[in-house]
């Protein structure tokens, strides 16, 4: 395993000290400072436009980010011996962002403020991300797909039974979140987002947040897109708000730090209310059911479905009292 990423390296010039594995990634000292290793299998032209991207961020005044690296013959791209595709970039030695700890919190809330008003870039259709209409009618027709097919079976273990039982009320609430969508200022608000060329981290949560000291460095760009940036918000508030019951103590926090850096309009503040209230994990579920082996299901989704019932009222609750 670690051979594979020695050789990869060689292609940059650099040689290991101590090797150990990271989130997904390879991790090695050099004598070059810290670099991640990791299997690439999407386009050169997007990882050409990471690179740019992430470029002027750090040139902006974000010296801690995960920048990609070119090898010796300039290119991004790495293979191994077996032509497999790797890409290098910068690595920093910290704890990732603890969701117990509000201070924790609240710091990845405000950087993630700051580096919104720096991500900004001339257009490109091809990296634009769906309409958020367009993805949520489309999970609402996944939910109702499952549904039918477990209503159809005549023997349903007990996952499935639980989840049939629930999925009447979640895509209600799903089917919702379209017609407020639709109702809403939501595409004004994503033409205007266009317009400026506004860019999302695509993937901002508790795992790509590094501390150490006062160094924050961000990783993990893979999924940049041009979209509204409340997104990136809703995404890290989500992941948050789910491990703390949904208090509303603990979303009102949040959105009053991330406020003070770059304040939200009334269809911003909108659009994220809007973004909470679908049932996305409820849909991962569905999807999950329905690509996997129905003949066993794993007591983390059990767990996971208990978690989401347990949830509901306090969902709700936040959605209502918090805008």
């Amino acid at each position: 395993m670690y051979d594979r990423g020695l050789w990869v390296l060689e292609q940059y010039g650099l040689t290991a000290r101590t090797a150990c594995r990271g989130r997904g990634v390879l991790l090695y000292e050099t004598s070059d400072g810290w670099v991640s290793i990791k299997e690439y299998s999407g386009t050169k032209r997007k990882l050409e436009q990471q690179y740019e991207l992430m470029s002027r961020i750090k040139e902006a005044g974000f010296p801690y980010l995960d920048c990609l690296r070119r090898n010796l013959e300039g290119e991004l791209i790495s293979y191994d011996k077996e032509e497999n595709a790797y890409v290098l970039r910068d690595w920093y030695v910290g704890k990732e962002c603890d969701t117990r700890s509000i201070s924790d919190i609240e710091r990845a809330v405000r950087k993630l403020a700051v580096l919104h008003k720096v991500m900004r870039g001339e257009i490109q259709n091809e990296y634009v991300r769906e309409s958020l209409v367009h993805e949520c009618d489309r999970h609402n027709a996944e939910i109702r797909k499952t549904r039918k097919f477990i209503q159809k079976k005549q023997k349903k273990n007990g996952f499935e039974v639980r989840l049939l039982n629930c999925a009447e009320l979640f895509l209600r609430q799903g089917e919702q979140v379209v017609q407020e969508l639709e109702n809403s200022d939501y595409e004004i608000l994503r033409k205007e987002s266009l317009n400026l060329g506004s860019i999302c981290h695509g993937d901002y949560n508790q795992h790509n947040v590094l501390f150490n000291g006062n160094q924050i460095a961000i990783t993990n760009f893979d999924k940049w897109n041009y979209d509204i940036q409340v997104a990136d918000l809703y995404h890290f508030m989500r992941k948050i708000l789910e491990k703390h019951n949904w208090d509303l103590s603990m979303g009102l926090g949040m959105l009053d730090t991330y406020q003070e850096v770059k304040p939200l309009s009334k269809a911003e503040l909108n659009n994220l209310r809007i973004r909470l209230a679908y049932p996305w994990k409820f849909w991962k579920l569905c999807n999950f059911y329905s690509s996997t082996n129905k003949a066993w299901i794993s007591g983390k989704n059990m767990e996971k479905l208990d978690q989401l019932q347990r949830q509901w009222k306090n969902w709700l609750y936040f959605l209502e009292k918090a805008f």
